[in-house]
């Protein structure tokens, strides 16, 4: 069992009275977690699991009376797969409002769906956590640094699904299968998504294009779609975690860009298996990009999980000087600059360090990485 980070986080906020709420991807280990945290727990437990039609047939109406009498003596509710049960943050509300000894922890693999119920229920009643793909910081704490160093071109093609992690041999396959059940699933369920070939379709080109800057409007002629059906594709897209996206760093120069978009995957197992293409790290002429976006999602665990509160972003200009990536947060900017070839001479634009003499600047290859992970 490869321990999370965040099982600490939510541990220290299992004594006091807050909802918690744990959005994340499917099959990433949320239901694997609540196991664990049921354990720290010495009072009776409820589990309530959304994919059961009693379940979500139960709490399709809540009142305050039904639930008192369906959780009875028990002091802590868990409800698994939330997003699917109707008017989950009303049910959550009136349990929090009405019975003061009982700790409700849910969690939701869409974030577009569970949140959409619960923000407006449940403010300044919750704490909210995202789960992602286990961390690099996470597997070294499991193996090492040295074997997690070692494996470094392995993470780069199959990443860090929790099954993919537990099953050596068996990547690929997994990878597929992961792809083909799971990746539109809540999409495709509660969106209504009238053409999920051309879904699928846009998922592909936008594998294809990580790390470059993306133009609705050529996605849009890619995929038969028009540029709004993209943004909203892409907006849910980003909202199920399947992807992320980087606005354009602009605070002092006239040629930056202002208003383009960089998308990242949030596992590189998962980018690889929509293109079906695993050959190794060696044999590949993306290996730029899977670095680039291997370190700008390591990079966004490792702030989820240490729980700092920081802004990404890419820096472009007209003249096409780039930096990959932006943090903001604290009074401080930080740019880092990916590099797979730790031996290619780069120098961090001047135009950037000109316009920003208090950024620090950092090349990132795989010889310094752990530095920034850990």
């Amino acid at each position: 069992m490869i321990k999370r980070t965040l099982q600490y986080t939510i541990s220290e906020k299992l004594k006091d009275r807050k909802v918690i709420i744990i959005l994340g991807p499917r099959q990433v280990g949320k239901s694997t977690l609540l196991k664990l945290m049921q354990k720290e727990l010495n009072s009776p437990v409820a589990h309530w699991n959304g994919d059961e039609a009693d379940i979500r047939a139960m709490l399709k109406d809540p009142t305050s009376t039904l639930l008192k009498n369906i959780i009875g003596s028990n002091k802590t509710i868990i409800i698994d797969k939330a997003q699917r049960i109707e008017n989950i943050g009303l049910c959550i509300k009136l349990i929090y409002d009405n019975m003061e000894n009982v700790k409700v922890i849910a969690t939701g693999s869409s974030a577009f769906e569970l949140s959409n119920k619960i923000n407006e229920p449940l403010t300044g009643r919750k704490w909210e956590y995202n789960l992602y793909p286990i961390s690099f910081a996470e597997m070294v704490g499991e193996t090492s640094l040295l074997e997690e160093k070692r494996l470094l071109s392995q993470r780069l093609i199959y990443g860090y699904y929790p099954e993919i992690v537990n099953n050596p041999g068996q990547e690929e396959e997994l990878l597929r299968e992961l792809s083909d059940s799971y990746l539109f699933k809540d999409l495709l369920t509660w969106e209504r998504i009238q053409k999920p070939d051309k879904l699928e379709k846009l998922v592909q080109a936008l594998a294809l294009q990580i790390g470059q800057l993306v133009s609705y409007h050529e996605l849009g002629q890619l995929c038969g779609l028009n540029s709004e059906t993209v943004e909203r594709y892409i907006d849910l897209l980003e909202k199920s975690f399947i992807v992320f996206r980087l606005t354009a760093f602009s605070r002092n120069l006239r040629n930056e860009l202002k208003k383009s978009n960089k998308i990242y995957f949030y596992d590189n197992g998962m980018r690889n298996a929509v293109i079906n293409q695993f050959n190794s790290i060696e044999l590949r002429n993306d290996n730029g990009q899977l670095w680039e976006n291997w370190f700008a999602s390591e990079r966004r665990k490792y702030l989820n999980n240490t729980k700092q509160k920081k802004n990404l972003y890419f820096w472009r200009t007209l003249a096409q000087q780039e930096i990959d990536l932006i943090e903001v947060g604290n009074n401080k900017i930080t740019a880092f600059e990916c590099k797979w070839n730790q031996k290619a001479k780069g120098l961090i634009s001047k135009s950037f360090t000109n316009a920003y003499p208090e950024a620090e600047t950092h090349f990132i290859h795989p010889g310094n990485y752990d530095n920034f992970l850990i």
